[in-house]
């Protein structure tokens, strides 16, 4: 799952692949801000088929919990 988050930061927000490690901040480490987070989450959406809703990206912080937040809904 790691690997295809990575992707999906590469390809839709340009951010450097070997920063993206679970205990990346999204915002102090890959630089992602509001505007970027809103395209993360399109991109995530498609590539994994889920919904996330607008309170779960507030509570996304780092890549770990993109990745717990994407387990859970698998």
């Amino acid at each position: 799952m790691l690997e295809k988050i990575k992707d999906v930061l590469v390809d839709a927000i340009n951010v450097d692949r070997e920063l993206v490690k679970p205990e990346a901040n999204l915002s102090e480490d890959l630089d992602i801000d509001s505007l970027a987070a809103v395209e993360l989450v399109l991109e995530l959406e498609t590539e994994f088929d889920i919904r996330i809703e607008d309170e779960e990206l507030a509570n996304l912080k780092t890549v770990q919990d993109i990745m717990d937040l994407i387990a859970s809904k698998q």
